[in-house]
């Protein structure tokens, strides 16, 4: 651990605040006492002097710390209602680092429907490391369990998923991860702390891929992770040091600008995301919409009771459940963006299947539903009556 309290989340002047103050000034303080800049400067430095050896003012080489990544870290954290954030080079990186807590022999259970690039480091990387995953289904907690043996060390979980819009009920998880002793880490990308904390729900390490809407603005590349134990956060923090897949100042800065308006974002997402899911829901070249917000979706109830809203994220497929239609759907499209990626402002469309999940096996895919003719949706903050008259004139 850092000995200068630098990833201490202590909010300017220990001012209890709500989530909205908390995306502009949570655990922000003044780190330019020379000039007094309102926001963090972006220390575009490798290394700081030092007045003797080890005689430094708390950062040393910016691969172990730099000024502006810390005031990125301590927002995570400040916005999670965590203690200890991380940022690193992309969300991947911070899932790399989480995987390197375990050795050989000890397994993890992750949810079956996530992201390809998750599954890939996953299958194609650690599995490789003799770690070994099960992806299972849960929807249904209770079917967790009959996985848990004694190498079991982590549950990894993403809610909602990626893209099948699943929800998965963070409370009762983290029940079973503690009965178990084990660890239970969320990737919480699609929801964001605006709408899910899943700290406050008995998670133990909350990861991000803040290339997504905590950027919000489809221009960096950068992950965190936030964690509230002190003897977990000494691990990871080792592993970001040893390990040096960091974020520079300029991304951090970056995301650390986006996260100030995340709440704002947010709530026109959800607000566009509803309108565009019931849109398509009532389109008859539309087959079958994945939405958390619909009352008849599964786990409905449970995003009522852990989300403050739905969120802008919406897959759906064509009626006529082929490549061609979906391949013909998005080429059409002209206010959204056929494009990878998720969370910025402006709404882009992909296609899973050749996409985002290629890298996962097409029998694998079918099984959760990432079938050739799904399309997903990030619904972003244009005007409403435009996004649905795009959708419109694709589907003809």
């Amino acid at each position: 651990m850092r000995k200068d309290n630098e990833h201490a989340t202590f909010a300017i002047n220990a001012i209890i605040m709500k989530f909205n103050t908390k995306t502009i000034h949570g655990g922000q303080e003044n780190i330019d006492p020379a000039y007094g800049s309102v926001m963090p400067p972006i220390y575009q430095t490798t290394t700081y002097s030092q007045s003797t050896p080890g005689g430094h003012k708390g950062f040393e080489y910016s691969r172990s710390g730099n000024p502006t990544r810390s005031a990125l870290e301590k927002s995570l954290a400040s916005i999670e209602n965590g203690k200890f954030g991380l940022a690193f080079g992309s969300g991947l990186a911070a899932i790399d680092a989480v995987m390197k807590l375990f050795k050989p022999g000890e397994e993890i259970i992750s949810t079956n429907d996530l992201y390809g690039g998750s599954y890939r480091l996953f299958t194609s990387i650690f599995e490789n490391m003799g770690i070994k995953f099960h992806f299972i289904g849960m929807n249904e907690v209770g079917n967790i369990e009959k996985y848990i043996n004694q190498n079991t060390k982590l549950l990894w979980i993403e809610t909602p998923t990626n893209p099948m819009m699943n929800i998965i009920d963070i409370e009762a998880v983290s029940k079973i991860a503690k009965s178990h002793n084990l660890l239970l880490a969320v990737d919480n990308t699609f929801a964001t702390p605006y709408l899910q904390q899943p700290l406050d729900l008995g998670a133990d390490i909350v990861m991000h891929s803040a290339t997504k809407y905590l950027g919000g603005h489809s221009d960096v590349v950068l992950g965190g992770l936030v964690v509230k134990d002190e003897k977990l956060a000494k691990k990871l923090y080792f592993i970001q040091k040893a390990s040096g897949a960091i974020c520079g100042p300029q991304d951090s800065f970056l995301v650390l600008r986006g996260i100030k308006t995340l709440h704002l974002r947010i709530q026109r997402h959800c607000e566009n995301g509803e309108a565009v899911a019931k849109f398509l829901r009532s389109h008859p070249k539309v087959g079958k919409v994945y939405w958390p917000g619909f009352e008849d979706h599964p786990n409905h109830d449970i995003a009522k009771k852990q989300m403050k809203d739905f969120g802008g994220m919406i897959s759906f497929t064509t009626k006529e459940d082929t490549l061609k239609s979906a391949t013909n759907l998005v080429e059409k499209l002209k206010v959204f963006t056929l494009a990878e990626s998720l969370g910025g402002v402006e709404s882009l469309a992909g296609h899973p299947a050749s996409m985002t999940h290629a890298s996962i096996p097409k029998e694998e895919r079918a099984k959760t539903g990432v079938v050739d003719s799904l399309i997903r949706l990030s619904v972003g903050i244009e005007d409403e009556e435009d996004l649905i008259n795009d959708l419109k004139q694709a589907l003809g």
